[in-house]
């Protein structure tokens, strides 16, 4: 299975993106705030050959450029459909972690025709306080550069991250030592700028949704994921216990079973069963 990013120009702006390969029914996988497209391998081989997992790197994440600073959730919509039209994919699967969710879901309200299906892992319909407690992560005074990759993470984790695996996803080494690929004024901007009421995008599509929740999330309170399967029709929800936000990094057998048992019940493109 390849893992080569490659790139593409969409909407005057160069994003990254890896195709996982394959023949199977295509998955468009966005990521979460602070996340990469490479993040999707595990799940990607998990669910090959029968499914093609192409991830989209967004803007001001990982290799891809931020544009013109516009790091709305309007952008990151535009950005993902304009991506499937040039594709030539779409009606596809759509699925998103946390900020990716969110996208995803607004994508499916607005541009229903590019959505057959949706997979949200984290990603909720009201994320501002007190429903979400601290929806913004700090990572402004997070370390710019350290000697080596261990320092990088222990200064991370000292900032009361249990694991910065995930953050480490983006970390490169430079010509003065380690640091992260996303800018983190970039990043305290855009969280900012997913705060806010979103029900009405959660509650604007009609396809098949999967919601997937791990029950000890800091971020998607359980009481919320439950009021979004029950007033969103044509919703199943996974909820995995042992799994805080990061799912697919704490128990990724269980997140791609979940996800495989909904994508299974899906009509293949092209049948009639």
């Amino acid at each position: 299975m390849t893992t080569v990013q490659t790139f593409i120009h969409v909407r005057g702006l160069r994003l990254a993106w890896i195709d996982f390969g394959g023949a199977g029914t295509p998955i468009l996988a966005l990521h979460g705030h602070f996340g990469r497209a490479r993040t999707f391998a595990t799940l990607a081989a998990d669910l090959a050959p029968d499914y093609r997992v192409i991830a989209l790197e967004q803007r001001a994440h990982g290799h891809s450029g931020r544009g013109d600073g516009d790091l709305s959730q309007d952008a990151y919509v535009a950005d993902a459909a304009e991506f499937v039209r040039r594709l030539g994919l779409g009606p596809l699967i759509v699925l998103g972690h946390s900020m990716g969710g969110v996208t995803a879901f607004h994508l499916a309200a607005r541009h229903p025709e590019l959505v057959r299906a949706l997979i949200v892992e984290e990603g909720g319909a009201d994320n501002r306080p007190p429903h979400i407690p601290h929806p913004v992560l700090d990572v402004s005074d997070w370390p710019r550069r350290t000697a080596t990759l261990a320092e990088l993470r222990g200064r991370i984790e000292a900032y009361g991250i249990p694991d910065a695996g995930y953050f480490l996803e983006s970390a490169v080494e430079h010509p003065d030592g380690w640091g992260l690929l996303f800018d983190y004024d970039d990043m305290m901007a855009s969280q900012q700028a997913l705060v806010g009421d979103w029900w009405a995008q959660w509650l604007g599509s009609a396809c098949p949704a999967l919601l997937v929740h791990g029950l000890d999330s800091f971020v998607l309170p359980t009481a919320m994921a439950r009021q979004m399967a029950e007033r969103r029709p044509n919703t199943v929800l996974r909820e995995l216990p042992g799994c805080g936000h990061w799912v697919h990094d704490e128990d990724p057998t269980a997140f791609a079973r979940a996800v495989r048992e909904f994508l299974d019940t899906l009509e293949r493109p092209g049948t009639n069963a």
